[in-house]
């Protein structure tokens, strides 16, 4: 449960209150960390771990919707949410239609986080592809 980014667009609190105990006054800005909420134990069992297994019923999704939060929410979320899971279904699902991939190296992926605003990997994956022959017989009628 990695966000692009670990922080939310920061935001003006619109009225006084009082927010996990701490004081918050009109007008303050307020940062929300995404990571820290996709990474809390007491929320999620194992964040760590890769499971997808957590989002396959409706009933879930209404479960955790409000803690899993890579795009924000209601109406201070990103407008782009709709479109950039769209295209990154498209894009993926033609990348593993279009190639044959395959690792490069046997070792276990190594999920720790380097620095930056964007929490890249400190070590990335390198993988290898291949045009699956079918798609190089399709494009070589052209």
């Amino acid at each position: 449960m990695y966000p692009a980014a670990p922080l939310l667009v920061p935001h003006e609190s619109s009225e006084e209150c009082t927010v996990g105990g701490y004081h918050v006054p009109r007008g303050t800005i307020v940062l929300v960390n995404a990571w820290g909420i996709h990474n809390d134990p007491k929320i999620w069992e194992e964040p760590g771990k890769f499971k997808p297994e957590r989002f396959q019923s409706l009933e879930e999704e209404r479960k955790y919707g409000i803690m899993l939060l890579p795009f924000g929410v209601w109406r201070r979320g990103c407008p782009g949410e709709g479109f950039a899971m769209r295209i990154v279904g498209l894009a993926l699902g033609s990348l593993i239609q279009c190639f044959e991939w395959k690792r490069i190296g046997k070792e276990m992926v190594d999920m720790s986080e380097g620095g930056g605003i964007t929490m890249p990997k400190a070590q990335p994956l390198l993988a290898m592809c291949r045009p699956r022959s079918t798609m190089l017989n399709f494009l070589s009628q052209f």
